[in-house]
């Protein structure tokens, strides 16, 4: 028997423990969720936790989430199967359908159920690690742009993401260790699927390493180009605080009302101190200019 229970209450997960003898401590780690993945006996049921991810569409260019976990919990004992899913997607009807679909992989046991669920969420985390390795990618495409102004919030979202899945997914490498053992007792059949599971699991873990490791080196690229920008926007601030300083200048010596000053009572005066006005902020523009500051 197959029971399938989607984020039960306490008491209906009282109900089951009561008909199944489940174990109290699980009964209320799998009501609470939010468990790391594990792998625990108790007496002749085997209780394995596993984390669920799942990829969201998204704004590269805007902060959102862009991977949601979930969790299942299964308890496995030699004539049953009460599985426990938190989330919206870890839903495991399309395990049923397969198991249903081959009669040779059940006749295995229940073994055989419990090896279906954790190749199903290990598959999860192969094609969830398949989307962010396209979204790193545009990330980085995107950063190695020439001209481009990056926001580096993005960037930061995204590694939160990944070590959001490395918590779900790392850890499980442990229980699946223990699955492809012969210390649980397990079908040797089913402890050779076990062991295939814990190589596609192993390849995940080194992808998101990877993807953590891509983006703390994005984040450095992103700091340093920041870093240019306001460098070189600073420039343009100077550069033109420069060419303004010179007519606040000399109109500032101008305007003291001195009775015995240069050119006052010059007639042409005003019209020179203009013109000089314009020549030096135009000298200062050109120099600018050819230095690239402006």
């Amino acid at each position: 028997m197959w029971v399938g229970l989607r984020e039960p209450s306490e008491k209906v997960m009282e109900e089951v423990a009561g008909t199944f003898g489940l174990h109290p401590l699980a009964v209320e780690d799998a009501v609470r969720a939010q468990q790391r993945p594990k792998l625990e006996q108790y007496d002749d049921v085997l209780v394995t936790v596993m984390r669920t991810v799942t990829h969201l569409e998204h704004d590269m260019h805007k902060v959102s989430e862009i991977v949601q976990t979930g969790e299942i919990m299964v308890f496995t004992a030699d004539q049953f199967v009460v599985s426990v899913r938190h989330g919206e997607h870890s839903g495991l009807s399309g395990v049923r359908r397969q198991l249903e679909g081959n009669p040779d992989q059940l006749r295995l046991g229940s073994a055989a159920v419990l090896h279906a669920i954790v190749d199903y969420v290990v598959d999860c985390y192969v094609e969830t690690a398949g989307a962010l390795e396209a979204d790193v990618d545009a990330m980085e495409e995107e950063v190695f742009t020439p001209g481009t102004r990056l926001a580096i919030e993005p960037i930061y979202q995204l590694k939160r993401e990944v070590v959001e899945m490395r918590r779900a997914v790392i850890p499980l490498a442990v229980p699946l260790q223990g699955l492809a053992s012969s210390n649980l007792g397990l079908p040797k059949e089913v402890r050779r699927y076990m062991r295939d599971v814990a190589d596609h699991h192993t390849a995940v873990v080194e992808q998101v390493n990877e993807f953590n490791e891509s983006l703390s080196a994005l984040i450095a690229v992103a700091l340093a180009q920041v870093g240019v920008q306001q460098n070189t926007d600073m420039r343009k601030i100077s550069a033109w605080a420069a060419v303004a300083a010179v007519p606040t200048m000399i109109a500032g010596i101008y305007g003291m009302n001195f009775t015995h000053m240069p050119e006052l009572r010059f007639v042409w005066g005003y019209p020179v101190v203009i013109v000089v006005m314009l020549v030096i902020c135009a000298g200062l523009l050109v120099v600018f200019h050819r230095s690239d500051w402006l």
